[in-house]
């Protein structure tokens, strides 16, 4: 019995049909009898679902697949579920697969290939694959855990060390907000300090050759960082000059620590034409802007420490209230630091930190002039702020230099605190200040 044409019409549907003509003479494709396909339980998930005609009990068609009652397929168009499965013609309008046994797959008794031609094992490598069989487990050995060699004595294998009673866990060193290692910036400092202060007050010519030796040091990381741009100034006239320049202030003043900066850069042309005309200007210019720097400004320190009678107290109100303007900006910027103050030269300076320096600064320089040299303490306020003032800003030139190269620190000379030049920076620019200043606040008695 022939289900109803879901399109309305009453023409039965193809399998019904008188079977057509083909013009091909095949014998193999004639038409035959239409053969139901066996009873298929319908797809779980596709209620309503028809089984294909021919196809395997365990196969499935839904219901929008299978072909329109009055369209043929060609015998060369169809393709079946295994390659050249040569199905055959079963009815006038459908291809209901290849019979039982002939799909195309080893278990039949014959493959075939398109149009029914017997196919050559070589069309199907698979064929000739010995089916796998299920082997029992119970005969594979079983797999034991070995322990791992251990390594010989006196030889700590790879991997991290573990602590013990005798061997403590490594720490890793403390950092503060500022990137340094704290406690190692505390312990040279306190170094530094000393080799500064007990010369000043015991041995003044010792004071001379650690000045000497800072602006020598000061001068080699200068000229170190600045060959990252590419400029190359001759450091055997530039280290020579600034020591020149140094016992120049020392012994003369004013007047010798400017021809000593004169000395030093024409000694650096001359040496400098020795290397040719190629960069020349380049590197005279960086030459020029070390000598200045760094042997020119410190030679003001040179002429504080000579000052007749009371030099060593004149560095040492200098150096505190650098190191008052330093630690009081360090504390207020990291406890109320909120707004940069140069963010492209040092973003972690604010106005908050800067406020600190100034504030501290002023206090205990008015504190310090007003017992060592009787100063009114409002004087010593105003020496105490213009001191913070220029070791801000010696410091944020620094700062600008190095960024402009390209560089975090000058050297790695000093743990904590990078080079030597990393701690000179603050104190080159407020030198000459606190000389101008303490020369108006308390003029030298010879």
């Amino acid at each position: 019995m022939s289900h109803p044409d879901p399109y309305g019409s009453t023409e039965p549907r193809g399998w019904d049909r008188p079977a057509p003509a083909l013009p091909w003479p095949d014998t193999d494709l004639e038409p035959g009898p239409w053969r139901p396909a066996p009873a298929a339980p319908t797809h779980p998930t596709e209620p309503g679902g028809y089984a294909r005609p021919g196809a395997a009990p365990d196969t499935y068609a839904a219901p929008d697949t299978y072909a329109a009652p009055d369209t043929y397929a060609a015998p060369d168009t169809y393709a079946g579920p295994y390659p050249n499965s040569g199905r055959r013609h079963d009815g006038p309008g459908r291809y209901d697969g290849p019979p039982a046994g002939d799909r195309g797959r080893p278990d039949g008794p014959e493959r075939r290939g398109p149009w029914g031609a017997p196919a050559r094992d070589d069309e199907y490598p698979t064929a000739q694959i010995a089916p796998v069989r299920d082997e029992p487990t119970d005969q594979i050995p079983a797999v034991r855990d070995e322990p791992e060699p251990e390594p010989p004595p006196g030889r700590r294998g790879r991997g991290r060390r573990r602590a013990s009673a005798e061997r403590p866990p490594t720490t890793t060193p403390t950092t503060s907000r500022a990137g340094r290692n704290l406690p190692a910036a505390i312990g040279v400092g306190v170094a530094l300090g000393a080799a500064v202060v007990v010369p000043l007050f015991f041995f003044m010519p010792a004071f001379l050759a650690v000045l000497a030796t800072a602006v020598g040091i000061g001068i080699w990381e200068m000229a170190r960082a600045v060959r990252r741009s590419g400029a190359h100034p001759p450091l055997a006239p530039l280290v020579a000059g600034g020591v020149i320049t140094v016992g120049l202030a020392w012994v003369a003043g004013p007047d010798a620590l400017c021809l000593g900066l004169l000395v030093t850069v024409l000694g650096t042309m001359i040496w400098r034409l020795g290397d040719g005309p190629g960069n020349y200007q380049r590197d005279l210019t960086a030459a020029t802007l070390i000598a200045v720097y760094v042997p020119f400004l410190a030679g003001f320190a040179a002429m504080l420490a000579a000052a007749p009678g009371d030099g060593h107290l004149r560095v040492l109100v200098t150096l505190v209230a650098v190191v008052l303007s330093d630690t009081g900006g360090y504390a207020a910027g990291v406890s109320f630091g909120k707004h940069p103050m140069a963010p492209t030269i040092s973003p972690k300076k604010s106005w908050e930190g800067f406020a600190g320096s100034v504030t501290a600064a002023a206090a205990g320089s008015a504190v310090l002039l007003w017992v060592l040299f009787d100063v009114a303490p409002w004087w010593g306020a105003l020496f105490g702020m213009a001191i913070s003032v220029s070791a801000v800003l010696g410091d944020l030139a620094e700062s600008m230099i190095k960024r402009d190269l390209g560089v975090k620190d000058m050297s790695n000379l000093l743990p904590g605190h990078g080079g030597l030049m990393d701690r000179l920076d603050s104190i080159l620019f407020a030198v000459p200040v606190a000389y101008l200043l303490l020369a108006v606040f308390v003029p030298v008695v010879s």
